[in-house]
């Protein structure tokens, strides 16, 4: 069947237009409505064996979709850094503000397997901290299942300052990364559950120079995740607790 070009920039203008008078809340009637009206002009209905239209730095222009957000009047979200990482990183409870989610996919040269980090930049709002700006990188690799799925499968993350001017501050607030760190009961069952299902291996310190930490799942937990629509400008995806996520080409 043949796409009309002017329907598919007309559908994804109106996608855009909802989305920022909803806060990006994939969630809302008229935004899913959108999405469906876009996918009834997709040019691309097997968007996995599409190469070079998967191959990006995406940038997502929706809501975050991490568990426990709070959205400011500003539009921006605050989470506590625990749920941006399986609770690996410390202190769990700082509370930030999301600056802006990324991912980066190319192939990696290893068939069709690609890149699916999470880039995750922030700026701390915690009165009881320093401000502070940092990213929390999940990582993780896919491929394809079929014509419009992702197998998703999370290694490990990564937590690091943006702002190499400010390692002492840096080292005061994120300096203690250790297993044997405090937790809550729910966290330290958690914890457990995580090291015992995924090979968890967390983090063991900051490096001294680069101020970064690092956790591993030598078991990678895998997911699905479906893509609804890609072009060159637009990817929108379904993940399995049906999360939608808009993301622009940048």
């Amino acid at each position: 069947m043949a796409v009309d070009t002017r329907e598919c920039v007309k559908a994804k203008l109106a996608l855009r237009q909802i989305l920022a008078a909803c806060g990006g809340n994939t969630k809302d009637e008229t935004v899913i409505a959108a999405i469906e009206n876009l996918r009834l002009v997709n040019p691309n209905p097997a968007p996995t064996r599409k190469g070079k239209l998967l191959d990006s730095n995406w940038v997502l222009i929706s809501a975050p979709n991490f568990p426990g957000g709070k959205r400011l009047g500003n539009g921006k979200f605050v989470y506590t850094l625990g749920r941006l990482a399986f609770n690996m990183f410390q202190p769990t409870t700082l509370k930030l503000v999301i600056d802006r989610v990324s991912q980066p996919i190319f192939l990696l040269g290893n068939g069709e397997q690609r890149s699916h980090d999470i880039v995750v930049e922030f700026t701390t709002v915690d009165e009881n901290y320093p401000q502070i700006s940092g990213v929390v990188r999940n990582l993780s690799v896919c491929e394809p299942i079929s014509d419009t799925a992702l197998q998703v499968k999370f290694t490990g993350g990564i937590l690091a300052p943006k702002d190499p001017t400010k390692m002492d501050e840096w080292r005061a607030v994120f300096g203690q990364q250790s297993q044997n760190v405090k937790r809550s009961l729910k966290d330290s069952l958690m914890f457990g559950l995580f090291k015992l299902m995924f090979g968890l291996v967390p983090p063991q310190g900051i490096n001294s120079e680069t101020g970064e930490a690092k956790f591993i799942m030598e078991r990678s937990p895998k997911g699905r995740l479906e893509i609804l629509y890609l072009d060159e400008e637009l990817r929108i995806t379904c993940g399995e607790k049906e999360s939608i996520l808009v993301s622009e080409r940048q």
